[in-house]
This record gives structure tokens, sequence and C-alpha cells, in this order.
């Protein structure tokens, strides 16, 4: 998962807890907002009536010693009363209360509150009903959820759109700087804008690991290449000297044997000096890819060169690719070099009087080859590493090495943007399949 997208989530999920407290705690909220509005609209209608008295004088609301009482008479949702006190101390309260108005008792938020006028305590009380008060928090608890909701899908959105503007430099690092790197770097350091230190950090760091990668590939190429070169001249003239002593007339049958051991040993190691520098060469990319190829036609003359090697082995090979199959902008001395070596491993490691099938096909509009054999497998464990170099293995008990042939496919496949599925069973053989990009088309 990525890294924008595990913040966006972890962003959803907290706010959607905060939503689920909110809703859980929202009735009493909405409830002590119910009543501390009521008691503050008491107190308001406490000073306009101790005004109107101030105002009008206490015989406005109290005429020979009867109190004063007025309510709403519909509904009875609000009433106002006002009689003489006897008591001594102070009263100033708001609670909810039971009255029995015209027969009905109703429960009311009253606020009692005493005053003297002259030398006479009275007694004031303004009542509202609880269930209009309670007739509002409804509405108000649909309302807060839904501005709540509101705000959080907007945080959100905003949250989302932040976390891409704040990564997009570490996404850019990603796709630019690692995701389909190869060596040798073709573009020059381009710096990648942030204002976020770590990622400019990062940028750097990355940069300056590659140049060390670089740098130490470069050499490693170098000194293959060099290497190869100059141990192609002390073998070339050692093998020279060794056919000048085979024509000597002084030299017994013991010590032409040694030579003729001799003369495989420096084979082998010529043949392994040209394949390091065959590599060397295609890595480096100092081969051109301006030809056009006939599938069909390259196919059969791997046939023709190798042919000698199925008829030793008494091994059948069946071609079966369409016979107008072009390939173009590609080398046709490494794409041959690449069938070459997959074939010759097929014949290699087949069982004696197998089979070697090689089959074109379009998947997904892309043209493919399967190299299919019976031979003898190749284990789960060791499939992983077989394109690795002087990586040893043991198939067999006559064979002991994959060599180098099967990092020359992989190199020249690079090269050519080929993709190499394998897949392998002991005792069954094994399948290369060469996917080819659609340019090739």
């Amino acid at each position: 998962m990525k890294l924008g997208t595990k913040l966006t989530l972890f962003n959803t999920i907290s706010k959607l807890v905060i939503v689920v407290l909110f809703v859980l705690l929202l009735p009493a909220l909405i409830h002590n907002i119910n009543r501390n509005y009521t008691d503050n609209w008491l107190r308001r209608q406490q000073d306009k009536v101790l005004k109107q008295v101030k105002l009008s004088g206490i015989g406005t609301y109290i005429k020979d010693g009867e109190g004063y009482g007025s309510y709403n008479a519909l509904l009875k949702e609000e009433y106002v009363s006002m009689d003489v006190d006897s008591a001594d101390e102070d009263i100033d309260t708001i609670v909810n209360e039971r009255r029995l108005v015209e027969g009905d008792t109703i429960q009311y938020r009253i606020l009692s509150h005493n005053f003297k006028v002259g030398k006479q305590n009275y007694l004031l009380e303004i009542g509202k009903s609880i269930d209009t008060i309670n007739e509002t928090t409804v509405p108000l608890q649909s309302i807060a959820f839904e501005i709540l909701l509101g705000m959080v899908l907007l945080t959100i959105l905003a949250d989302q759109f932040y976390s891409t503007y704040i990564l997009r430099p570490l996404n850019k690092i990603i796709r630019t700087k690692l995701i389909g790197h190869k060596f040798p770097l073709r573009t020059p350091y381009r710096k990648v804008r942030t204002t976020t230190s770590d990622f400019e950090h990062l940028d750097i760091s990355i940069h300056k690991m590659i140049q060390t990668i670089e740098s130490t590939f470069q050499k490693e190429r170098e000194f293959i290449s060099n290497a190869s070169h100059e141990l192609m001249t002390p073998i070339s003239i050692l093998q020279s000297k060794i056919e000048n002593m085979f024509g000597s007339e002084d030299i017994t049958d013991e010590v032409k044997e040694r030579l003729l051991e001799l003369q495989r040993i420096l084979n082998r190691l010529k043949s392994i000096t040209k394949t390091l520098l065959l590599i060397s060469q295609i890595e480096n990319e100092q081969f051109l890819k301006e030809d056009k190829v006939n599938v069909a036609e390259l196919l059969n003359e791997v046939h023709d060169e190798i042919s000698i090697r199925l008829q030793q082995r008494n091994i059948h090979c069946e071609i079966d690719v369409p016979a107008d199959w072009e390939l173009h902008k590609v080398n046709k001395f490494l794409l041959f070099n690449l069938v070459f070596n997959l074939v010759n491993n097929a014949i290699k490691y087949n069982k004696e009087g197998g089979s070697i099938t090689i089959i074109g096909r379009v998947e997904n509009k892309l043209r493919m080859i399967e190299i299919a054999d019976t031979g003898i497998g190749i284990s789960s464990e060791q499939l992983p590493h077989i394109f690795n170099r002087f990586k040893k293995f043991t198939r067999s008990l006559q064979q002991d090495s994959f060599g180098l042939g099967l990092p020359i496919v992989k190199s020249i496949a690079d090269f050519h943007h080929i993709t190499i599925e394998v897949s392998s069973e002991e005792g069954v053989g094994s399948k290369f399949k060469l996917v080819f990009p659609a340019e090739m088309n």
C-alpha cells in the first residue's frame, strides 16, 4: 500500500472515530445546550419583569395582596407568577418542577427569585414547559450531525489533496530515481524541487548512492572488457605454440595427450573470455538495433547450426512459428545468440531421446516464443538464480553448471527489452518464454 493511501486511510479512520464519539455524546451536548439556552432566556425574562416593577411599581402585578399569574392559555408553554413571599432567606434557583395548571400536570423549567420592594418580600416565578424545550433537541441533533458529517468529508478531501501535494516530491524521486533505473546513466542529475528537508536529503542521498553504484559498475565493466581483451592475446599465443608442438616429430603419445588436454582447457578459457567480452559489449550498448529479422528463418538457422548435436543425442526439435513473423529494431547477431543459447541448454540438459518444442503465439497483443524441453528440469531453489553470473549449480551427476549461457541470454533480453519467464519442474522439463515488446512488431 502506498504511503499516501496509508495516510489518507489513517486520517479517514481517525475522523470516523471522532464522528462515532460525537454521535454518542451528541444527546448530552444538545441537552446541555438547550438547558443553558432556557436558563438564559429565563434570566432575561426575570430582568424584564424586575425592570417593569422598578418603573411602574409593584402595584402593576400585586393588588390588594392578591398574587399575579399569567400563562399561555392554549398550550400552557410558559407562565409568569408573582406573589408575596413570607420566607426570610434569599431564593434564586432554576429547577425542574411539576405544576398543576387547569387540571393538567405539566413539568416546567422554573426560575424562582425573591426580591424586596419597600419592606415587603415578593417571589417571582417564570416557567417554560420541558416538552417545549425538548422539541428542539431532535432538529438540533440532526443539524449538528449533518454539519459534522460535511466537515469530516471536507477534511478528508483536504487531507487527500494535501497528502498528494506533500508526497509528490517523494513519488517523483521513486519514479525518476529508482523505478526502471538502468546503468550506465544517460541523463544528468536533476534535483527534485521540494520544500520538505527530509525529501531533499533523500534525493541527494539516492543520487550519491547511484553515483557510487554507477562508478562501481563502470569499473567492473571496464575490468571485464580490458581483462577479456588482454587474455585473448596470451591464449592465442599458447594455442599457436601447442599447435606448433604437435608438428614436432620427437614428442611422444603421452605428451600429445597432455597437449590435447591443455588445448581443451585453453579452448574453454577462450570461450569464457569471449563470453565475458560479449556481455561487457552488450551492457555498454556497443551494438546497434537496426535489423529486421524473420523469426522463422532465424529459428531455422539456429536449428541448422545445432542439428549435429540434436542427432547425437537423438532429440527431436519441433518449430511452430508463423512464417510471416518479423521483428524490427533488433540486433540479429545478438538475437541469434539468445535463441542459440536457450536451445543449446535445452539439448545439454535434455534426456536421451527427448524433445524440444519451439512455439510462437500472440497473447495480449504481444508476440511470444516458448522454448520447452523434456529435460531434467530446475529445482525451485535454483530457479531464481539461473541468470546469475558464475553461480554454480548441480543439475545432474554429469552437468555441474549453467556456465555463462543464461547470463548472456538475460543481457541480450534486457538490451532488447524482452521479458523472460521461466517455469520448470524437476524430472519433467523446463520452459522459457520470450515476450517481445510491442515496438518490435
